[in-house]
């Protein structure tokens, strides 16, 4: 039998896709695929920070560059049950990563964690009144 995704990499070589989240209202977010990070060393600072260092240097994130990106939270991990939200759950807040010094070993990711990158101030108000542009 073949291993489960989350257990086939060693903790210091993981893939994560982080989902950047431009607009909750209008569901729009693009996915970042990192590979070979190491969840025993990297802080979730790091995280955000080699992050946000992708979305100003690659190509094609532009539209993505005025986002001020602050928060992360789990989406789902592999083999985890996923949430009906397309881009963000909104349950758990929980989840939410408010301690840029914890290690992405110690909050629980493994290999194939996915996370969303957004905006709190926005995931707040979202919250409060969670439509979205097709829904109106």
């Amino acid at each position: 039998m073949d291993p489960l995704l989350n257990t086939a990499r060693p903790k210091t070589s993981a893939t994560l896709t982080l989902r950047i989240i431009k607009s909750f209202e209008f569901r729009t977010e693009r996915s970042l695929v990192l590979h070979d990070v190491n969840l025993e060393t990297t802080t979730v600072g790091q995280l955000k920070d080699t992050t946000r260092a992708a979305v100003t240097s690659q190509p094609g994130w532009k539209p993505y560059r005025n986002v001020v990106l602050d928060t992360l939270k789990l989406y789902t991990q592999a083999h985890g049950a996923k949430t009906t939200n397309l881009i963000i759950n909104l349950d758990h807040d929980d989840w939410i990563l408010d301690d840029d010094s914890q290690l992405l070993a110690n909050v629980g990711f493994e290999n194939e964690t996915e996370v969303s990158f957004f905006n709190r101030e926005l995931y707040t108000q979202f919250q409060a009144n969670p439509q979205t542009s097709w829904d109106c």
